[in-house]
């Protein structure tokens, strides 16, 4: 942040360096690195991880209990794709801390649900290290 005085010394001018950023089809407004916290915006979650998450979850429970019989079965029932049912279970395998993060809306915006939608290791040590988490 840089405050000069205007050249008729009537006014204050304060410039911040901000960059706009696209995210979700909205702009957003990136504060510069190592801002205080009264440039910090608010931890935004990602809906569209959030919605996918919880899609897995319910249907993978819907699974284990018996509510339906199988994958078709559950895409029939939903009306969607087997695949994309698949793609969205695949979440479920997540660690439960990298889970966590997601919900909490903590988790790196450099990650997307395109990126967790890519096969990834069942191994979560191994998972950590391809999303750039550590413990």
């Amino acid at each position: 942040m840089q405050a000069t005085l205007s050249s008729d010394g009537q006014n204050i001018i304060i410039r911040i360096p901000l960059s706009l950023k696209r995210q979700g089809g909205r702009k957003k407004i990136i504060p510069p690195q190592g801002a205080d916290s009264a440039f910090a915006t608010p931890q935004i979650q990602d809906e569209a991880l959030l919605k996918a998450l919880g899609r897995g979850l319910r249907w993978l429970e819907m699974l284990e209990t018996g509510k339906v019989a199988s994958f078709s079965e559950l895409a029939t029932k939903e009306g969607m794709d087997p695949s994309y049912i698949m793609r969205n279970l695949r979440l479920t395998l997540l660690a439960p801390d990298i889970i966590k993060i997601i919900l909490d809306g903590t988790h790196p915006k450099s990650i997307t649900l395109d990126q967790f939608r890519r096969p990834f290791p069942n191994k979560w040590s191994e998972q950590r290290a391809l999303f750039g988490l550590t413990q």
